[in-house]
């Protein structure tokens, strides 16, 4: 075969093979040592477990670890964040894609900015005190707002764009408010979109445990990666890796859930986002 045409048709096969094994060695690492008994984790390896025991590992994670408190911790924390972010980038998105001046483009590039410049957290944390927030959810939800409306901006920006004023404009003849054509017409037309934003922001909220360090601190409020990172600071996993790996895997099923549920308006949502 002509060397041209192997490496044609090779390279995607090894791209596919090398995301693969970024992708699935770390996940089969974690799914064989939350299975293993305490002797066989001390050392976590990819072999398969000589003494199978993931009930009792997975109830003692649920258990000793605390998690029910921390899932309701970051419900609370997660959900409104998702909230605020889809119905404050849908507003503004709208007024983004439809009014056009030099003050409105302006507003949109300072919006759309935090897809580049990255959080101070120091300052964030000292602002949050001079308002009372610190430590607390409400401080945490605004954090996590402002931080991924950005995101959410940018792609619902584009997909308004592509939706024809003519909708509007019918609407607006019926005797229609803003409110109501924003609420019965443009989210409707949005929903691609919304659930692209939805999972993109949940799964970078849930998993996050840098900015809930620093704004939460801890304590009855911490959520689930933060409690993680609590029991194993005070030694309550000490050499408990297969404890580690197995808290790792449940904290991971709501968000798996969420992704397979979505995960075809995922592409779609992106795709009319930022190329419409």
């Amino acid at each position: 075969m002509n060397p041209a045409v192997a490496w044609r048709y090779g390279r995607p096969a090894l791209v596919l093979l090398l995301a693969g094994l970024a992708v699935g060695v770390p996940l089969w690492l974690v799914a064989v040592t939350s299975a293993k008994p305490q002797a066989e984790a001390i050392k976590p390896n990819l072999d398969l477990p000589r003494h199978w025991q993931p009930g009792s590992n997975y109830e003692d994670a649920v258990s000793q670890g605390e998690m029910l408190r921390g899932f309701v911790n970051s419900l609370l924390v997660v959900v409104p964040s998702v909230v605020l972010v889809l119905l404050l980038g849908a507003g503004a998105a709208w007024v983004f894609a439809r009014r056009k001046s030099k003050l409105v483009s302006a507003a949109y590039a300072l919006c759309i900015s935090g897809l580049l410049l990255p959080p101070a957290v120091i300052t964030i944390v000292m602002e949050l005190r001079q308002l009372g927030l610190a430590n607390t959810r409400p401080g945490m939800i605004a954090v996590y707002t402002g931080m991924y409306l950005s995101t959410s901006i940018f792609f619902m920006t584009g997909f308004i764009r592509a939706i024809p004023m003519e909708l509007e404009e019918a609407a607006r003849i019926d005797g229609a408010k803003p409110a109501r054509i924003f609420l019965r017409i443009v989210l409707p037309l949005l929903r691609p979109v919304i659930a692209t934003a939805t999972i993109m922001v949940m799964l970078y909220a849930w998993s996050d445990i840098f900015y809930a360090f620093f704004i939460l601190g801890g304590g009855d409020r911490a959520t689930l990666p933060l409690n993680l990172y609590q029991v194993a600071s005070a030694q309550l996993y000490l050499n408990n890796w297969h404890l580690v790996f197995a808290y790792v895997v449940v904290m991971s099923l709501p968000m798996v859930a969420v992704f397979l549920v979505g995960q075809r308006k995922i592409v779609s949502g992106i795709t009319s986002g930022a190329v419409k």
